[in-house]
């Protein structure tokens, strides 16, 4: 891959604009200087904005990606579709990555950076493990779709960005689904031991920014988290003092889990993530980044949990319930 153009007013590419972390990525790309910025949606935005253009295209159509390469410096891909069946998935995250690699490529963009997910790792347990040499080993469609747009960009010379855990407002995922979890169980899991990888969606925009506009490529597999993991009882904590969950009064092992939750496909996966380690060693994008990883889980979530409350239309609180 060529070097990174140096001229003034470089300018970015950002896919998924629309969505929950290429939003924000988006909106910090706006306000850095002399950065050209141009969007790739599948739909126009609601509002025009002067500090950006737009360009609407369709991965599941490469036809509409042709050209939308076309003078640019750094591509930030954080595009995906999560939770379709395998023919769409493969369509979109693994195929229509790979036309914009290849749009890229074509176009002479000096960095590509791509927004992935630790689930291409598959079911843990994890424990403080080095992503960059874990197998690859997708469980589900979406990940096996998201595994092969990696590798599209990694043969690119790109950098691929794993977060595990994102939380933060515009969540619909992690929260709803440990409460769903919590509310099946009405117990805690093995006794709130289990370590999670974490990130906050304002952390990991800053890290795929940082990573598109850094001196010098970081080509590779990063894990990006906060470097401290989150434990089941620190989970339990939050849910409890910030969102009125009622304290478990009882503890089950992962097996007992399972069991009670024999019947309800949705929360057994959640088991599946939430219920064993999910520890990812991800200290080395920060260092090689220089940049701090952003608030402890406690802080953040706590700073978040009026939109919590209001998105899921929970009671204001203020006292851990007893």
């Amino acid at each position: 891959m060529q070097a990174t153009r140096t001229r003034a007013g470089r300018t970015v590419l950002i896919t998924g604009a629309n969505g929950f972390i290429g939003g924000r990525v988006a909106e910090s790309a706006m306000a850095v200087p002399d950065l050209r910025v141009r969007l790739l949606t599948r739909r126009p935005p609601e509002t025009r904005d002067c500090r950006s253009e737009h360009w609407r295209a369709d991965l599941a159509d490469r036809t509409t990606l042709r050209g939308c390469c076309e003078g640019v410096d750094t591509l930030i891909h954080c595009a995906s579709r999560i939770g379709a069946g395998e023919a769409e998935s493969r369509q979109v995250n693994a195929r229509g990555t790979e036309a914009l690699v290849e749009e890229a490529v074509r176009a002479g963009v000096g960095r590509i950076v791509c927004l992935s997910t630790a689930a291409v790792h598959g079911r843990g347990p994890f424990s403080q493990a080095d992503s960059a040499r874990l197998p690859i080993a997708p469980a589900s469609a979406t990940s096996r779709s998201r595994a092969a747009a990696e590798r599209a960009v990694l043969a690119a010379g790109g950098t691929v960005l794993r977060p595990h855990l994102v939380y933060g407002a515009g969540d619909r995922w992690v929260v709803p689904a440990l409460l769903s979890l919590y509310a099946a169980l009405r117990a805690g899991v093995a006794g709130g031991r289990v370590r999670q990888s974490a990130i906050h969606a304002d952390a990991l925009a800053a890290a795929l920014l940082a990573t598109a506009l850094a001196p010098h490529p970081l080509p590779g597999a990063y894990a990006v988290n906060h470097p401290d993991p989150v434990s089941g009882a620190a989970l339990t904590a939050a849910l409890t003092t910030h969102l009125g969950l009622p304290r478990p009064r009882t503890d089950l092992t992962y097996e007992q889990a399972r069991t009670r939750l024999a019947h309800s496909p949705e929360d057994l996966h959640a088991l599946s993530v939430f219920g064993v380690d999910h520890w990812f060693d991800s200290t080395r994008i920060w260092h090689d980044l220089s940049l701090p990883p952003g608030p402890p889980f406690p802080e953040a979530f706590a700073a978040t949990a009026p939109w919590y409350r209001t998105h899921l239309g929970l009671p204001e609180t203020t006292t851990t319930p007893a």
